[in-house]
């Protein structure tokens, strides 16, 4: 059985390395898209951060314990992977969260690690500088595993899972459960109590993503069937195209009855008029009055018909009023 402790040992650090990777490269996904389009929008750089002090931290601890090749390795990759995501997040955050951003980095990943690693390697010797890394690489570890539920309170608050990266969620869970098993199987307290706790906030947040992610296809399922459907659709359009060709017709019959009309009233005999006179003879109708206008000017008009009057050039149509004669004028 000791001979095979090593082996078990050996193989469950191997699914947690391999596990780790996959955490470490999931936000592949989440920045690709950040680099389409050119913006980070609503996504949180904090947990990028507080991951690479952590896997920085945990590297540092893998050199210095005998025995954490694995652990130095995964975290060393973990490291670099979140210093390329830092670096394109501060390229493409807004100006505001950029500095707000570029501030919490030099913070922390510089200023805070550096001291540390200082500390570690020129204060503290011995046995010590295992026990003051173990203690806080897992406060770190706590804090990273906890750090997406940033992404869960805009998940609640929107009730949208847009934001939520759930690869990272889903093997964060896978992740703490493989490195739990580890740490009790080596009997490391310091690895074993922060991944324990990621098991349980892991599985919490894809308990929620899942949650979320089926309210919003209720929601899109409620909104395709309350949309009209094909077939309503396309008796809408045959409607509009009968009424649209009921509407040409009866507009072709207007404009067909409006010519003839006007045929008609063309066809009218037209008055001689002298031209020499005409112009004066009319601004003298204009200036007499209902009683005193002469009748002789239209014994030759027909009532109620178009009458052409050209001057000059041009010609204007004009519909003639019916004129009474006054009974107290002679006629001669």
């Amino acid at each position: 059985m000791s001979t095979s402790m090593p082996s078990l040992v050996f193989a469950v650090g191997i699914i947690g390395t391999v596990l780790s990777l996959l955490v470490f490269a999931s936000p592949m996904k989440t920045f690709y898209r950040v680099v389409k389009k050119k913006s980070t929008e609503n996504y949180e750089g904090t947990p990028y951060m507080t991951t690479f002090l952590c896997t920085s931290l945990w590297t540092s601890y893998g050199v210095l314990k005998p025995g954490g090749f694995q652990i130095a390795m995964v975290n060393g990759a973990g490291a670099i992977f979140h210093c390329i995501y830092i670096l394109l997040f501060l390229i493409y955050s807004p100006q505001d969260q950029k500095v707000k951003t570029a501030q919490l980095v030099a913070i922390l990943d510089v200023g805070f690690l550096g001291t540390v690693i200082s500390v570690t390697l020129f204060v503290l010797h011995g046995t010590i500088q295992l026990t003051f890394l173990g203690m806080l690489c897992s406060g770190l570890t706590i804090i990273m595993y906890a750090s997406p539920l940033l992404a869960m309170k805009t998940v609640i608050k929107t009730k949208s899972v847009e934001y939520m990266p759930f690869l990272l969620s889903f093997f964060m869970f896978l992740n703490g459960g493989a490195w739990a098993l580890y740490s009790l199987l080596v009997k490391d307290l310091f690895v074993g109590i922060p991944n324990l706790i990621g098991l349980i906030l892991g599985l919490t947040q894809v308990i929620v993503y899942v949650i979320y992610k089926k309210r919003a296809e209720c929601t899109m399922e409620t909104t395709v069937a309350t949309s009209p459907g094909k077939g309503d659709m396309m008796n809408v359009i045959e409607m509009g195209a009968y009424d649209n060709k009921e509407a040409k017709l009866k507009g072709r019959t207007v404009k067909i009855m409006e010519e003839k009309a006007l045929k008609r009233v063309k066809s009218l005999p037209k008055p001689a008029l002298n031209r020499q006179h005409t112009v004066p003879r009319v601004l003298k109708t204009l200036s007499f009055g209902t009683n005193t206008l002469p009748s002789t000017f239209w014994n030759n008009k027909p009532p109620e018909a178009n009458v052409d009057i050209e001057i000059g050039v041009n010609v204007v149509e004009d519909r003639v009023l019916t004129f009474i004669p006054n009974p107290h004028t002679s006629h001669h």
